[in-house]
């Protein structure tokens, strides 16, 4: 009976092992089928993808918008890489997620109908003056119209973390800014 503590300690240590790949997958935005191609950093004799001012480090369903978060952040003098951040934790670059709350698109903003027509403020509905869910759709309005509403967060509260944490959830709080600005932090360099 030995052999049979010896075969439970090399499963743990193998499973071990594979749980740790796993982490390491996804914590660079990876699915276990393209862990060595979509998240892998370029080498550094390797160009960035057609010339993206992103970190090439982004997955690529972020990379894919490279040409409409970096005009947008430019158009409002705010960072690209952090727009990629915030739009990889909120759709994860899906131009169509619509998430539990109601929130649409890329930018994950709110629409004026679906599910956050149901949100009532003091003045009546929260999100009267906002697109419809069928323009957020489109990603390059999802991304001007959110890169916007963070601009003017920023210039309203002229603190990043603050903007972040207004643009989130309500229940959020700084957490959620605090994810982004780690994303941003982690990926804006190279």
């Amino acid at each position: 009976m030995k052999t049979l503590p010896n075969l439970v300690f090399r499963s743990t240590l193998l499973m071990s092992f594979l749980m740790v790949l796993i982490c390491l997958a996804l914590t660079r935005g990876a699915t276990l089928a393209n862990s060595n191609q979509a998240a892998s950093p370029a080498s550094p004799d390797q160009p960035k993808t057609s010339g993206c001012k992103l970190s090439d480090r982004y997955p690529q369903s972020i990379l894919q918008w490279c040409d409409l978060i970096v005009h947008n952040a430019e158009a409002h003098d705010l960072p690209p890489n952090l727009l990629a951040a915030l739009i990889w934790l909120e759709s994860g670059g899906n131009p169509t997620a619509y998430s539990a709350s109601g929130a649409v698109g890329l930018m994950q903003v709110m629409p004026r109908d679906g599910l956050a027509a149901a949100f009532i403020c003091a003045n009546g509905p929260c999100f009267a003056s906002r697109p419809a869910i069928a323009e957020l759709q489109d990603p390059e309005y999802n991304i001007e119209y959110g890169t916007r509403m963070l601009a003017g967060l920023y210039a309203r509260y002229q603190d990043m973390r603050e903007a972040l944490k207004r643009y989130g959830p309500l229940d959020a709080g700084y957490t959620y800014a605090d994810k982004v600005l780690g994303i941003y932090e982690r990926y804006r360099g190279e």
